[in-house]
């Protein structure tokens, strides 16, 4: 799930696969412990994940229209939840105005394909005709200063984060980016699924030229994709790009001019509205002086071609079907390997989310997240810190200042669930019937004008990073807090009527494993104040860097997909999450047993229930082409290997199931990984 910066950038984010597990009960009340799914030929002591899951593997079909599936697709039973929250609105009278009438009016406008169909390119037209007005490289900036929020421009703006410095005020991040495609890898790497996606995406880009009416649209095509070759090879890897430490360069627009020629940035950040004289994190200042100064290398001509296909790329699902079909065979069937698209409600309830979020958390909430659940999961937040102390105070390789440090900061976390205790004001919020991409552009301007304006003020601590129907849930170094959405804390993840092994087993490991995040390799640089600056000991950072150098190494010789291993450098921030968060979500299970022995359940102890929970969450089917991009771009393993890195290392794990030299996951104690022993 979240750790310290998004999928987007890798910093306050990081995907959980919201695979689930379920314990239910018979009719009678009896207990009974669900192994639906299970393989039996399988050994749990040689393959805990395929034990649990290798029978749903088998018998399980990927949907045309989807690149993964899970065992339990809670964010599809949210996104029906919330169409029919939505329906309800469009189809009936609400007052002028109102957010429930914008909702609805929104949500009707990106459903009308017809009307899309219709308007042709009429839409985007003013779009194309503004870039191609632009006469300047000032011009260019300002124009990429207003298209914050809409597009990712070479280097863009992310708001709302707090200064790493001064975690008081609020800062905007500014960050690589201007690819379309994943990462810088699919255009530097000479393999043949590499190979396979850019010949996919100069096809995509002359088809949208061609379907615009641009002339030499293949010429066109060849053009961009060489520009934006020169971008990837300006950008920072992704697994060099996670360091806090490196990431910190605040500066102002004058004193970009100077660090990083080439490129108008006091235009391009009055523009986007940050205040005159505000500073911007710049995260990685090499790749921003490298891509300013192609500003002045590249021609205009073709930095105008690049932004208008990446505004026809933008628009593309909100244009006629032509557009819709080309953005789907690249995005979609080339990069993930989907062959049909997402249902068209679908995709509008993401498309809602994205612009007022907030709105249908608060309907959402209200309908479906009972105030005693958000009650049960707060109580079990305070166990599984409490089981973090413990384990902290008694880390043998931490000395004595640095553990002191430690947990002090573990006593200054601070929780938010369910959902925000003060939602947002959409009254400023243009939305019109019948203009999908009219008010998706005014959206996300709207939403990004508002993180601008907080630039240099007091940070908002009440905010929220996510909505609170999502599925997911996030750890923020610089607040120093856990945030675990109302989407997430429900049945099967999380299930009032399931025992303390199946919960914690559940939601227990990912509450444990965004608690951990502050103490892997990137939050662990942030103070209990959210401050970033280095408060270990240098044995005790030497040390903690070479746990997680044992980790690396353990997942970099995992090769998921013939030819592709794991990036265990990337992955190390939630590889050392997931293992933090198995271990302390299995000694707070311990705690709640007071010293009594676990009940048996079909079979099973607590202990090997809160394994098998744990494996079963984690349940999901992957296409080839999407796990390329995920090795290549996600700071996340495959869920299969996640589920298995992570237990192997565990002695609960190993004493639960009894396991010998010979089985396969058999790791003699002294060579398991651990953080905190």
């Amino acid at each position: 799930m979240k750790s310290f910066l998004p999928a987007i950038p890798p910093l306050l984010a990081s995907l959980f696969a919201s695979a689930l597990f379920a314990v239910s009960f018979a009719a009678s009340g009896a207990e009974r412990f669900d192994t639906s799914g299970y393989d039996r030929s399988v050994r749990v002591q040689d393959n805990l994940y395929n034990a649990v899951n290798g029978g749903w593997l088998r018998k399980t079909v990927i949907p045309a229209n989807k690149a993964e599936v899970y065992g339990v697709e809670l964010p599809a039973i949210v996104d029906q939840r919330v169409r029919t929250l939505v329906k309800e609105l469009a189809t009936r009278p609400q007052p002028a105005g109102s957010v429930a009438q914008k909702l609805g009016i929104y949500y009707a406008a990106y459903l009308d394909t017809d009307a899309l169909d219709r308007l042709g390119i009429a839409p985007v037209a003013p779009v194309l005709a503004e870039i191609g007005a632009i006469a300047s490289v000032r011009e260019l900036a300002q124009w990429q200063g207003r298209a914050q929020g809409r597009i990712t421009t070479p280097v863009w703006l992310w708001g709302g984060f707090a200064d790493f410095k001064n975690p008081a005020i609020s800062r905007p991040l500014a960050w690589q980016g201007g690819l379309g495609l994943p990462d810088r890898d699919y255009y530097l790497l000479d393999e043949p699924r590499m190979a396979q996606a850019r010949a996919a995406y100069l096809r995509y880009l002359s088809t949208l030229a061609k379907l615009a009416g641009m002339a030499d649209s293949d010429a066109m095509a060849r053009r961009v994709v060489n520009l934006e070759r020169q971008i990837a090879q300006a950008h920072v890897p992704l697994a060099e790009s996670r360091d806090p430490a490196r990431m910190y360069h605040p500066m102002s627009g004058e004193e970009l001019d100077k660090f990083a020629p080439g490129f108008d940035w006091s235009a391009f950040l009055q523009a986007a509205r940050i205040p005159h004289g505000e500073r911007v994190v710049v995260t990685q200042a090499g790749a921003a002086a490298a891509i300013a100064a192609l500003y002045t290398q590249v021609p205009l001509d073709d930095w105008k071609a690049y932004f208008q296909l990446r505004s026809l790329d933008e628009a593309a699902p909100v244009l006629p079907a032509a557009f819709r079909d080309a953005h789907f065979r690249f995005h979609w069937a080339a990069l993930t390997g989907a062959t049909a698209p997402t249902p068209r409600w679908q995709s509008g309830v993401a498309e809602l989310d994205k612009a007022m979020g907030e709105a249908l958390g608060r309907i959402y909430v209200a309908k479906h997240f009972p105030p005693a659940g958000k009650a049960r999961v707060q109580s079990m937040v305070d166990n599984i810190l409490a089981a973090y102390r413990d384990a902290l105070a008694q880390c043998t390789w931490m000395t004595p200042a640095t553990r002191q440090l430690a947990l002090d900061k573990l006593a200054r976390y601070k929780t938010k669930v369910g959902f925000p205790e003060q939602w947002r004001d959409y009254a400023g919020l243009d939305v019109r019937e019948g203009d999908a991409l009219g008010n998706r552009h005014r959206s996300r301007r709207f939403e990004w004008e508002r993180k601008a304006a907080q630039t240099g003020k007091k940070i908002d601590a009440g905010a929220w990073m996510m909505t609170a129907h999502t599925v997911n849930a996030y750890y923020d170094p610089a607040l120093n807090e856990i945030v675990l959405p109302a989407g997430i804390l429900q049945a099967p993840l999380f299930d009032m009527a399931a025992d303390e092994a199946a919960n914690y087993g559940g939601i227990g490991v990912q509450i444990a494993h965004e608690i951990s995040h502050g103490f892997d390799n990137m939050g662990s640089q942030f103070d209990g104040d959210g401050t970033l600056r280095n408060w270990w000991s240098d044995a005790d950072r030497k040390a903690f860097e070479s746990i997680g150098q044992r980790l690396s190494a353990q997942f970099s010789a995992y090769e998921p997909v013939p030819g592709k291993r794991v990036n265990g450098q990337l992955t190390l921030p939630e590889n050392l999450a997931d293992l933090g968060g198995l271990e302390i979500a299995f000694r707070a299970y311990q705690l709640t047993l007071g010293g009594r022995k676990s009940r048996v359940v079909a079979g099973r102890t607590g202990e090997q229930r809160f394994f098998l929970s744990f494996a079963r969450s984690q349940r999901a089917k992957t296409r080839d082409e999407r796990l390329v991009q995920m090795l290549t771009s996600d700071p996340h393993a495959p869920n299969a290997l996640r589920t298995i890195g992570a237990a192997v290392n565990v002695d609960g794990f190993h004493s639960a199931f009894g396991t010998r030299p010979g089985d396969a996951m058999y790791k003699a104690p002294g060579q398991r990984v651990h953080l905190w022993k």
